[in-house]
C-alpha cells in the first residue's frame, strides 16, 4: 500500500507575512553586504569582503526565511487542531527542528572558512526586528489616529 500524504494548503496569511519576510530580510541582508563593502573600502585590513561575506548573507537570508516560514506552517496546523496537548507538542517539534536548523547553518557559518561568520548570522535577527519595527510602526498609526478623532 502506498501512503498517502496529505498536501496542507498555505493560508494567504503565512504567504502574505512569509513574503514580508522574505523581501524585508532580503533588503536587510543587501544593506548589511553594502555596508561590509563600505566598510572594506574604509578599512579594508580590519573588515573582509568577498564572496565569503555574500555567500554567507545569502544563505542567512534563506535560513531566516525558512524558519518564518516552517513555524508558519506550524501555527497554521496547530489552529486546526482540537487538542490542546497535540498542539502544544506540534509547537514544541517545530520550535526544536527550526532551531537545530539555525543553529547548524551557524555553526557552519562560524567554522567554515568559506563563510564570514556575522554576514551569515546577521540575517537571522532581521526576521524579529522587521516584526518589531512593524508593529511599531502599527502601534503609532494607531496612536495617531486616536489623536485625529480626539
Amino acid at each position: 500500500m502506498v501512503p498517502v500524504t496529505v498536501i496542507m494548503k498555505i493560508q494567504s496569511a503565512v504567504r502574505k507575512e512569509t513574503l514580508f519576510i522574505l523581501t524585508g530580510t532580503g533588503i536587510g541582508t543587501g544593506i548589511m553586504i553594502a555596508a561590509f563593502y563600505g566598510l572594506h573600502r574604509a578599512i579594508p585590513e580590519s573588515v573582509p569582503f568577498g564572496l565569503p561575506v555574500v555567500t554567507a548573507g545569502i544563505i542567512g537570508w534563506l535560513v531566516a526565511t525558512a524558519n518564518f516560514f516552517l513555524m508558519g506552517l506550524a501555527v497554521q496546523k496547530v489552529a486546526s487542531t482540537q487538542n490542546e496537548d497535540d498542539a502544544r507538542r506540534r509547537m514544541t517539534v517545530s520550535l526544536r527542528y527550526r532551531t537545530m536548523m539555525q543553529l547548524a547553518w551557524a555553526a557552519a557559518a562560524l567554522l567554515a572558512p568559506v563563510f564570514n561568520a556575522a554576514a551569515g548570522i546577521i540575517p537571522l535577527f532581521l526576521p524579529s526586528l522587521l516584526i518589531k519595527l512593524r508593529a511599531a510602526g502599527n502601534q503609532r498609526k494607531g496612536e495617531s489616529k486616536k489623536e485625529v478623532n480626539a
